[in-house]
């Protein structure tokens, strides 16, 4: 069981495949990789059922897309890894590169 949640953006990621868990003597992480925000919530509450309280989130989240997260799993701790023009995204924030949704 992981402790902490560590949710990455990557085109054409697929969570169920892309995932891993890095144990440690103080916790174990598991990363789950998202193709977008929406998948992203899901994981976040299923995360949460499993007993996962604190969420990070990779530096690809926007606002919107941080708050989507948030608000999918208000119980959570949910931190964002900060800036706004990520390499893994063509240099746009996540809010840009999903439409500004």
């Amino acid at each position: 069981m992981a402790d902490i949640g560590f949710i990455v953006l990557a085109a054409g990621a697929e969570p169920a495949e892309h995932q891993t868990v890095l144990s440690t003597p103080a916790y174990n992480l598991m990363v789950i990789a998202v193709p977008d925000y929406a998948t992203a919530a899901n994981v976040a509450q299923n995360l949460y059922a499993t007993g996962v309280k604190i969420i990070e989130l990779c530096g690809g989240f926007g606002h919107i897309g941080a708050a989507e997260v948030a608000r999918a799993v208000p119980e959570a701790q949910v931190g964002v890894v900060r800036f706004d023009n990520h390499p893994g995204l063509s240099n746009e924030s996540g809010d840009a590169h999903f439409g500004g949704r």
